[in-house]
């Protein structure tokens, strides 16, 4: 057996020991840095139960799956799920939440908010040093806030232009955040896991994009970056100096990158994989694999990542510039099928633009039910001729659940008149050009995670169009009215009266058909018994793994 807790290179037929060759001859046809799991598979305490830290084990390689292969390592300048994934155990933010979705220290030990709701003080670790042996900072936090963020995350910008005054170091250990008016959403865009924290040192007077250090990431967390060969695997391993004394308890991550979802479901019922998120095998396979020996499910753990899974519409020229054509093709997706045959239950349909869970949500949002005569019968009301040209949907996942609802919707939309063609391609290449709005069609997912504020409106607002981010209005939806509501609930301090602008709100955005909205997500984890403390907070696995520990 090879016993992850002695093993530092990721291990290749060539010098395997004979007796786990054969195994890691499969393995390697699988693409899989091919590490046997740790110790015998047995019942443990499971995630979201309190944890088991008393009895934690120092060492061993956890084995995850970079599905899809991130575009970068450094999330707050690549703020794509695949990064943060990756990006959570290198870099970390001030804040975070736990499973009740309260915020918590990480970076800042405390935050101090006036009593009017326009001044922030956070005070911050003393004892935390970057993983080149910097100390950390306000001048850090200060840099990424003010000189980053904003360039790299438009609704950032956005909101650092309206609302905040002023973010200034007060000494080396504290910062001062200073509003212009109140804004609801700070602490959720601070703790969204899209701000980490990057080191001045390192960054100021550089091209950010361009910058060397990109490829070898610095951060502050609890594993250091170690190899990245592309198309095949990322290691991590653990950082010695971590300011969370005795932790991280692993020796390292490896993040296997395997390209097809069987491949990778077969990586796991073989016991190469430790555990698998939502996505990274087909969600046929779930069921299945959740009912091996050994092995534990769980959809817990995903409180800060409720997705809402969209077909967005590029609204810049016909047909999708008509608002009839919009509602046609909510009219023409038969989306409980989607939920039902596609994710094979893991979703629940759309019933507006926020998730039903939202405490904003408004169940008296405008429907637009499965009706394929309706369709046409809107699209001959709008005067377009939809099939004049034929309309590319941008796929960002070869295989899968993703490649196959993007091949329904091609057919669902061709039975009232579209002309649809797939292109297929990987999630750098999607990124690219959904964030350059080269696309007519895209599915796309966006956490809905805390305020509506932070965490929706950049799909819609205006002042969201902007190119270099796929998560903004790239739609280019616009309507001055709703943007006045978001105004409104932004700034509002009465919960009441934020209730009643948001609900006014979806309305709109409804009937409006601004973004069609197909399902709520549902997020299932697998892993198995022998991993402990997976799922500790409401940030999944892209959270810090620190107290993970393999028994």
């Amino acid at each position: 057996m090879i016993d992850p807790q002695h093993t530092s290179n990721p291990i290749t037929p060539g010098n395997a020991p004979e007796s786990t060759r054969r195994r890691t001859l499969m393995a390697a046809a699988l693409g899989v840095v091919a590490v046997e799991l740790a110790g015998p598979v047995r019942a443990a305490i499971t995630p979201n139960a309190g944890g088991d830290t008393e009895n934690a084990r120092q060492g061993g390689t956890l084995i995850l799956v970079a599905q899809p292969e991130p575009p970068s390592l450094v999330h707050a300048l690549t703020p794509h799920v695949s990064s943060q994934y990756v990006g959570g155990k290198i870099f970390q933010g001030l804040l975070s939440f736990d499973s009740q979705i309260q915020p918590i220290p990480v970076l800042a030990t405390q935050w101090t908010p006036s009593a009017d709701g326009l001044h922030y003080t956070f005070s911050l670790r003393r004892d935390v040093r970057w993983h080149d042996g910097q100390p950390f900072g306000a001048k850090d936090v200060v840099f990424t806030l003010n000189e980053i963020a904003p360039q790299t995350m438009p609704r950032v910008k956005i909101v650092f232009d309206e609302y905040v005054e002023s973010i200034r170091a007060n000494g080396d250990a504290q910062v001062d955040v200073r509003l212009k008016k109140p804004y609801a959403g700070l602490l959720d865009l601070l703790g969204s896991g899209l701000l980490p924290i990057l080191p001045r040192h390192l960054y100021a007077g550089q091209d950010v994009r361009t910058n060397p250090v990109n490829q070898h990431p610095v951060g502050t967390g609890p594993f250091v970056f170690k190899e990245w060969k592309h198309g095949a695997f990322i290691r991590l391993e653990r950082n010695p100096d971590y300011w969370r004394k005795g932790l991280p308890h692993l020796d390292g991550i490896v993040f296997n990158v395997i390209p097809d979802a069987s491949s990778r479901a077969i990586a796991f019922e073989q016991g190469h994989i430790h555990a698998l998120r939502a996505g990274d095998v087909d969600y046929s396979d779930v069921k299945r694999l959740s009912k091996l020996p050994g092995v534990d499910y769980t959809t817990s753990g995903w409180e800060l990542f409720s997705g809402m899974a969209f077909l967005e519409l590029n609204q810049r020229k016909p047909p999708f510039s008509n608002v009839l054509v919009r509602q046609a093709v909510l009219h023409a997706l038969n989306r409980q099928f989607i939920v039902d045959h596609i994710f094979f239950g893991f979703g629940k349909v759309a019933s507006g633009p926020f998730i039903s869970s939202n405490p904003f949500y408004d169940a008296n949002t405008p429907q637009f039910p499965y009706d394929p005569e309706k369709a046409r019968a809107l699209i001959r009301q709008s005067g377009v001729d939809v099939g004049q040209s034929v309309l590319t949907l941008i796929n960002g996942e070869k295989g899968g659940a993703w490649e196959r609802v993007a091949e329904y919707t091609q057919q669902a939309l061709a039975q009232v008149g579209f002309k649809i063609k797939v292109q297929t391609t990987d999630a750098a290449s999607w990124y690219a050009h959904v964030a350059d709005w080269d696309f007519d069609l895209s599915y796309n997912f966006l956490f809905q995670n805390g305020d509506p504020a932070f965490s929706i409106a950049s799909l819609y607002r205006a002042d969201g169009i902007s190119k270099g981010s796929p998560f903004g209005n790239v739609e280019g939806y616009a309507n001055p009215k709703a943007d006045a509501l978001w105004d409104a609930a932004e700034q509002s301090t009465d919960a009441a009266t934020r209730k009643a602008r948001y609900d006014e709100l979806q309305t709109i955005l409804a009937n409006d058909a601004a973004i069609t909205n197909v399902f709520e997500m549902v997020n299932p984890t697998l892993y198995r018994h022998n991993v402990h403390n997976l799922l500790r907070t409401a940030t999944s696995l892209n959270d810090s793994l620190d107290d993970t520990w393999i028994g």
